[in-house]
């Protein structure tokens, strides 16, 4: 009997310690930041390397933003959902900040095939966009690796369900902001803000009016660093 008694509490003792040390790693681990959190300026990574194609048919690279704050969403041409949301929203931050000759608004089409240069710039007339409302283009699999795991920005083509394998480059996919619009492509309705360092310093959704005051407000304080 005394046995029995000396077996249960050594396996007591275990299971305490046990569940002490997993107490403590899951205060030691960092959580996913979700909803409001995302809006309050931290570092949320830095935007990696990228090589893509601006509606004036130029190359486009993470270093011609070098020095530059952005604001980026990711869309496509043919989506009715959020996208026209989205491009208001930038539109109404090209007008409000146009005195501000070091902010860049970046629109990246997550339907490549169809979204050509010229069609981007039709589009982009349609939006009144200036010199500093870049729209790109480029290789689908560089686009989608870049939402997915540059910018933690979720993002599936139902035609190809299968994603393109990003993880040689950036290692497992995290995807932070996963709101999207249900169209022909499923996609995040967040914007990135991105500082000077090619820094992602938060995330706010285009199609919530409280979320897009906050991003007026935190686009300030990145701009004046």
């Amino acid at each position: 009997m005394r046995r029995r008694w000396l077996i249960a509490g050594v396996a007591v003792l275990a299971l305490g310690a046990a569940a002490g040390a997993w107490s403590a790693l899951r205060q030691r681990a960092p959580a996913a930041p979700e909803g409001a959190a995302l809006e309050r300026l931290g570092d949320y990574g830095r935007v990696p390397p990228f090589r893509l194609i601006e509606r004036s048919g130029r190359p486009v690279t993470r270093e011609d933003l070098r020095g530059l704050v952005w604001v980026v969403d990711f869309f496509y041409t043919a989506c009715t959902e959020t996208c026209p949301t989205q491009s208001l929203e930038l539109a109404r931050l090209a007008r409000e900040f146009a005195d501000a000759s070091d902010l860049r608004l970046v629109s990246i089409s997550v339907d490549p095939a169809h979204d050509t240069p010229e069609v981007l710039r039709r589009y982009a007339a349609r939006y009144g966009a200036d010199a500093r409302w870049w729209f790109l283009t480029g290789e689908r699999r560089a686009i989608y690796c870049l939402a997915r795991e540059g910018f933690r920005l979720a993002v599936t083509d139902p035609a190809q369900p299968a994603p393109p394998d990003c993880a040689a480059a950036w290692g497992p996919p995290r995807a932070w902001a996963a709101h999207g619009s249900g169209g022909l492509v499923m996609h995040s309705a967040r914007v990135a803000l991105v500082d000077r360092r090619a820094r992602i310093r938060a995330y706010h959704l285009a199609t919530d009016p409280a979320s897009m005051v906050a991003l007026r407000a935190n686009l300030r304080a990145v701009l004046a660093e």
